[in-house]
């Protein structure tokens, strides 16, 4: 069920509740952050993935002289908290996940201090070891599992004109498997640089035709969602004990959305999976999930504010694994709730300050991950802006509804699930519950 409605700009109620965190005043008697000692260490384990040369981001900081020219820019980015890419609003919700880069306040307190007080460059000697980065051609969960992908499967190579209209492709690859394996880490990505000049999104639905339980994740389509690649994403690596299950005679059903780069370019989209080794079955089995907010109907309206609320019933018992949403160039915010059935309502998480460049899949920690019994009601709200105040957006003088193109929007989040019986849950409650007495009486 979704519902809609309408806020017009400077509503209130939803400018306090997207408040970005303020950065605390440093005092005045603490000394003045250098470069080589206190902010070469932050930007190497925060930023340079990314800010390197050939990398994504326009710049390098990997030296000082590289960084100083962008000092008051990389102030003003980690004091609003928008660099790096984290977008969970930090006052509510579950706050602890295993792949957090945003920066703690100490950090952006050293990096405001610094800048404030001159952004000076300290003893070349207190300069860290350069950071080593694992090559572009390396698949990001071969080292720690000690090798490549078991299994890659990949789609068939598109050609996207310099000029077309954005394209769909949807071909099938059979996976090749003749015995059962069960899944514990997958990647998906555009096989070459240019590649992800154009690819949008990647999709790779699983058909099981023999799968008594291919219901857990199908949507309707005859293929549930198995992986989903969009822009920041790294990959999905299950907890644990937790898997995905691919059997003999399985297909893949890709659903590759292309856009125009202003010049023609091949490439294809590929997917590895890292399997359990043979014989270990996981005690649990997971699904990805799109709960939505809207699906199929939007209607934004120009310079306005609009508010969608879908809501989803579990049919298990279930542990939410992980959040990630789904708007596009409007988005906004999206929140994830929970309705017990007591009537508890319990807030998951909000991403405040969504950004369509990092469509970041945010991943609970073990501790801390959702426990909900049957028949909770999942509740996703997401905010889209269609006015000046969003920098993304094309034109807020435009009427935007649902649609796959860029510029058409989408409001729904993917979210893993594992699937747990009644026993299952009560365990899992009183390992937590022992879990936090044991912490308390240390």
């Amino acid at each position: 069920m979704v519902r809609t409605t309408h806020r017009l700009v400077g509503c209130a109620a939803l400018a306090a509740t997207l408040v970005m965190p303020r950065v605390a005043a440093a005092q005045q008697s603490s000394p003045t952050p250098v470069f080589t000692k206190d902010v070469a260490p932050i930007l190497q384990d925060k930023c340079q993935a990314c800010h390197r040369p050939g990398y994504i981001a326009p710049m390098a900081f990997m030296t000082y002289e590289q960084t100083r020219p962008w000092a008051s820019s990389i102030k003003a980015r980690v004091a609003a908290r928008q660099m790096p890419p984290w977008h969970i609003d930090k006052t509510v919700g579950i706050q602890h996940f295993k792949n957090d880069r945003s920066l703690s306040d100490a950090e952006i307190d050293t990096i405001v201090r610094w800048v404030n007080g001159g952004a000076p460059q300290g003893d070349p000697k207190d300069m860290p070891p350069p950071k080593q980065f694992a090559n572009d051609d390396v698949w990001n969960f071969a080292a720690q599992f000690g090798a490549p992908p078991d299994l890659v499967i990949k789609s068939p190579a598109y050609t996207m004109p310099a000029q077309a209209l954005d394209q769909w492709y949807k071909p099938v690859v059979d996976t090749g498997l003749t015995e059962p394996r069960w899944v514990r880490a997958i990647e998906i990505r555009p096989s070459t640089v240019k590649g992800r000049r154009i690819t949008h999104h990647a999709l790779a639905r699983l058909q099981q035709d023999n799968d008594p339980e291919q219901n857990l994740t199908s949507d309707g389509g005859g293929a549930g969602l198995f992986m989903e690649w969009a822009v920041g994403k790294q990959g999905e690596m299950l907890r644990p004990d937790t898997g995905k299950l691919l059997l003999p005679g399985s297909k893949f059903h890709w659903d590759i959305h292309y856009s125009q780069a202003g010049e023609e370019i091949t490439s294809h989209v590929e997917m590895g999976i890292y399997f359990y080794p043979k014989g270990q079955e996981p005690k649990y089995r997971d699904s990805l999930t799109l709960v939505p907010a809207a699906l199929g109907t939007l209607d934004i309206r120009p310079n306005t504010v609009s508010v969608v609320e879908g809501f989803t019933t579990l049919r298990s018992a279930a542990r939410i694994e992980s959040l990630q949403a789904h708007m596009h160039l409007r988005g906004k915010a999206m929140l994830l709730e929970a309705i017990l059935p007591t009537g508890q309502k319990q807030v998951i998480s909000l991403i405040s300050d969504f950004n369509f460049n990092w469509m970041t899949t945010y991943q609970y920690a073990d501790d801390v991950a959702p426990l909900l019994p049957k028949g909770t009601i999942l509740k996703v709200t997401a905010w889209h802006d269609n006015t000046t105040a969003k920098k993304s957006n094309p034109d807020p003088n435009q009427w935007v509804g649902w649609g796959d193109r860029t510029v058409d929007e989408m409001a729904h989040a993917w979210i893993n699930i594992t699937n747990l019986t009644d026993d299952q849950l009560k365990a899992e409650q009183d390992a937590r519950r022992a879990m936090q007495s044991n912490s308390q009486q240390q």
